[in-house]
């Protein structure tokens, strides 16, 4: 077993989308649109086995979850992004450009070497070297 996909309703569809296409080489499949739910998602692809699923909705309210903190419940989810280097110059161009860091690059206790930033809408990402 593996895991298909993971999802994340957003308030900025297009600005989410092209967000992970640009830093993180994904693609994207066609808009998917349920009329009558008003519901519109784009399927995002990193290269493995594994999607992010963007979703929009109307009625969705605001996650109350503060990026900042940890709470119960799914944190954050991680990107190989190749060698210690590019976990590096990503997360310093993604300060550049305006994204908070909330962890710099380190090897964990565990062996990985990482650094975590958040998304446009404070979604916790790890960047992770392989």
């Amino acid at each position: 077993m593996k895991i298909s996909h993971l999802a994340i309703w957003t308030l900025n569809l297009e600005g989410m989308r092209n967000f992970y296409i640009h830093y993180f080489d994904a693609s994207s499949g066609e808009a998917y649109f349920n009329h009558s739910r008003d519901f519109k998602s784009y399927m995002i692809t990193f290269g493995g086995d594994c999607s992010l699923e963007l979703m929009q909705m109307p009625g969705i309210p605001k996650s109350k979850n503060d990026a900042q903190k940890q709470y119960t419940g799914l944190t954050h989810f991680a990107i190989q992004v190749g060698s210690k280097q590019k976990v590096d110059q990503l997360t310093e161009q993604l300060r550049n450009d305006g994204f908070p860091v909330i962890s710099e690059p380190r090897t964990t206790g565990d062996g990985f070497y990482e650094s975590a930033v958040l998304d446009p809408e404070g979604n916790r990402i790890e960047l992770i070297a392989e």
